[in-house]
């Protein structure tokens, strides 16, 4: 009997732990799966206002704070820009001194939380850039995908696609420029994101379900007056991009890829994310195996387990975006892409930039590679 009950309980331990490990396998990929739309990764650490004065802004000292460049700065119902940082500027040996360009709404005080974004811009492109632009929906397969059009005189279009944590705001970074060259641009918002339908299961694909909404877009394209796409994704919106111009029955009429800080390998970024949220080593393989379960997910044909990043399936001229210092989408995968395939890739890299933020660290180096990529593609 003795036996029959240390057995027993053995075994209710063993289940026990079993069922801790998928709990917490499935909590840590979350942090991937589930990151809501307009909210910082784990990865980006928040800092704390310590003062305002005239132009100028103190931060809590961190990596981060030191980046270079224009960046958002985001709160809980805020938003304003930061310039360079302002060595010069009295500042304690803990802070950082940066340009405050403009608050674009809220306000700013001691003691508030805060994080940097990509996202220079709030609002749509009439409001954020005095732009003449339309309100539709796109037709996808889960429903009405909200999004914005930009006319421009080309028949190429360009479909701009966010990534993880981000929202169709990030296009308007770029969509001036895009305009100046005459480029329509539609600015899409998908599955999952506010004002569109929901995946069925609720949760984020990284990009192997939601390039469907990509290919609704080039769909809209072509029945409004394109003839050629060019797609512009960021992150995830890269990976999307990637399996469209694949995929997508209207493939053939991609003239061109730009990828900003593309997700290559969705394991290593899923760890990433993990591991940010402070999930111990020995569990980050419990997240990529919960993922897997939870999503579908699986390994390809690619160099990083991911059809996406396979040099076969690459058949336009594309142009990535990305640096050593994306901790989110490692660059090794980027640069193993833009080695296998050196006839149709080039990779412009940007040092000391965040994942998704490769326009901030430096704008005009940005758009004058945006710029020689896409001149011959007009």
């Amino acid at each position: 009997m003795r036996t029959v009950k240390a057995t027993a309980a053995a075994v209710t331990a063993a289940l026990a732990a079993g069922a801790a490990s998928v709990a917490a396998g499935r909590f840590a990929s979350d942090a991937a799966l589930k990151a809501p739309p307009g909210r910082p990764l784990p990865t980006e650490p928040r800092l704390t206002v310590h003062g305002t004065a005239a132009g100028q802004i103190t931060l809590t000292r961190d990596l981060a704070a030191l980046r270079p460049g224009a960046h958002g700065l985001s709160g809980n119902g805020s938003h304003a820009v930061v310039g360079a940082v302002l060595p010069a500027a009295p500042h304690s040996a803990d802070t950082v001194v940066r340009r405050l360009e403009r608050i674009t709404h809220g306000t700013l005080n001691p003691g508030d939380a805060v994080w940097l974004t990509p996202n220079l811009y709030v609002g749509d492109p009439g409001s954020a850039l005095g732009l003449d632009h339309a309100d539709i929906d796109v037709p996808g397969e889960l429903g009405n995908l909200p999004a914005w059009f930009v006319p421009g005189a080309r028949r190429t279009w360009v479909i701009a696609v966010h990534g993880l944590g981000a929202t169709r705001e990030l296009a308007l970074n770029v969509m001036g420029f895009l305009h100046r060259r005459r480029f329509p641009v539609l600015a899409l918002a998908y599955r999952g994101d506010v004002g569109a339908p929901r995946s069925p299961d609720g949760l984020n694909h990284l990009g192997a379900t939601e390039w469907r909404d990509v290919d609704a877009a080039m769909r809209y394209a072509v029945r409004y007056g394109a003839e050629r796409v060019v797609l512009l994704g960021w992150s995830t919106g890269a990976t999307m991009a990637l399996r469209a111009a694949a995929d997508s029955g209207l493939r053939d009429l991609v003239s061109g890829l730009v990828l900003d800080s593309p997700v290559l390998d969705w394991r290593t970024t899923l760890r990433a994310l993990a591991a940010a949220r402070h999930t111990p080593g020995p569990l980050l393989p419990l997240a990529v195996r919960a993922a897997e379960g939870r999503t579908g997910l699986h390994g390809g044909r690619g160099d990083d387990g991911d059809t996406a990043a396979d040099p076969a399936r690459l058949t336009v001229p594309t142009l990535i975006l990305h640096g050593p210092d994306d901790t989110v989408a490692p660059w090794g995968a980027s640069r193993r892409l833009a080695a296998r395939r050196p006839d149709l890739v080039a990779l412009h890299t940007v040092p000391l930039a965040p994942h998704s933020a490769m326009w901030n660290a430096d704008p005009a180096a940005y758009e004058e590679a945006l710029r020689r990529f896409l001149t011959p593609l007009m």
